[in-house]
């Protein structure tokens, strides 16, 4: 086991190096965790019947999975043919709770959760699947450490672009939804795919045992977020409840960021408010609405959470460019891979505690 904490150790001490919102960027390629790099081996299940996780974490990457892996002592591992070479097996505890990382952006996402559903050997038909992951936050829902849980999760790649220096004048920016004619239309093709609203029980539960937690927070953070004139970017980090937008594209800026605010409610309705940036979740969602579909899950049993690494939005006197080169120096990935454990657990060890209270679905509060 030593050999095994030693190499985790080394894992989170890349962490200044990794990536944004389970994906790449400008700083994170040179000295992230290699891709064919992976975790020592374990001892195996044992043997029997179907596993049946109570809870199954999903991360995006190395450093999003290792502080779950430690913390939750998850020294079983499960080899799954078909997940990413780097993270080949589900990891898991003696409370059935396990974790996946799937590999980052929308191909390795849903080719690692299919492979979980489909080539896993697990019964995870009363599992509680929690995304948890880090992204960019909108400072004007949050700051540097922030963890938030969605209510809705947007997708934001699944669009129309027109280059912004091509766009008719008036435009915001050179987005607008597929079947639309300008960036204030809704979609009109596959709307359902660009949307998902998670289950309401759940959040509010999820939110109601986790809101008082202490989030990690740092000096640098501090100073970082100092450069913003306003709250919350200006404020501690805290549990918050807003939502997320994804796309394989890493965005940042003050027009991409107002788009991302734009289209988000324009697609529910004008009831959801994003605040972080992310790269994989809705590939996942939608791998896990189809299993609900089949009955291989109960997709009213999950929820998603991240937690922010860099402000997607400069302060003023900063350039869009700068801020989002130096996005993951400002001091706030560190604090967002330790918090979206720390916004977490606390759910997590509730359901296998009171597990003959959430075995059915979540308990009416």
């Amino acid at each position: 086991m030593t050999g095994r904490l030693t190499w985790l150790a080394i894992v989170l001490a890349l962490a200044g190096c990794s990536q944004h919102g389970g994906g790449g960027g400008p700083d994170a390629a040179a000295d992230a965790p290699a891709e064919d790099a992976a975790l020592p081996d374990a001892a195996g299940p044992d043997a029997g019947g179907p596993r049946a996780p109570k809870v199954m974490v999903i991360n995006m990457f190395l450093n999003e999975g290792v502080s779950f892996i430690l913390g939750l002592g998850l020294t079983e591992e499960i080899p799954i043919p078909g997940l990413a070479r780097s993270t080949p097996a589900v990891h898991c505890n003696a409370d059935d709770v396990c974790q996946l990382t799937t590999g980052m952006g929308y191909a390795n996402a849903a080719a690692s959760v299919t492979a979980l559903l489909h080539r896993g050997g697990l019964d995870l038909t009363r599992a509680y699947f929690i995304i948890a992951g880090i992204g960019g936050v909108d400072p004007t829902q949050g700051t540097l450490g922030t963890a938030a849980w969605a209510r809705y999760v947007v997708d934001y790649g699944r669009s129309n672009e027109i280059d912004a220096r091509e766009m008719p004048a008036g435009w915001a920016y050179g987005y607008f939804g597929l079947g639309a004619a300008t960036p204030a239309d809704p979609p009109t093709e596959d709307p359902e795919s660009v949307v998902f609203q998670l289950n309401e029980d759940l959040l509010q539960a999820a939110y109601a045992l986790t809101k008082d937690a202490v989030l990690d927070d740092s000096a640098a953070a501090a100073a970082s977020r100092a450069r913003y004139a306003y709250a919350p970017a200006n404020q501690p980090p805290t549990v918050v409840q807003c939502d997320i937008t994804s796309s394989d594209t890493w965005i940042a800026g003050t027009a991409l960021i107002q788009r991302a605010r734009d289209w988000t409610s324009l697609v529910t309705g004008g009831r959801g408010v994003a605040c972080m940036s992310a790269q994989e979740d809705n590939a996942t969602l939608e791998v896990l609405r189809r299993a609900a579909a089949a009955g291989l899950i109960d997709f009213g049993r999950v929820a998603a959470l991240r937690a922010g690494s860099d402000f997607a939005q400069p302060s003023e006197g900063e350039t869009d460019a700068d801020q989002l080169v130096t996005s993951l120096r400002a001091g706030g990935l560190g604090l967002s891979l330790n918090n979206i454990t720390r916004a977490t657990v606390p759910l997590i060890q509730t359901i296998v505690r009171d597990w003959s209270s959430w075995r059915e679905g979540v308990p009416r509060r």
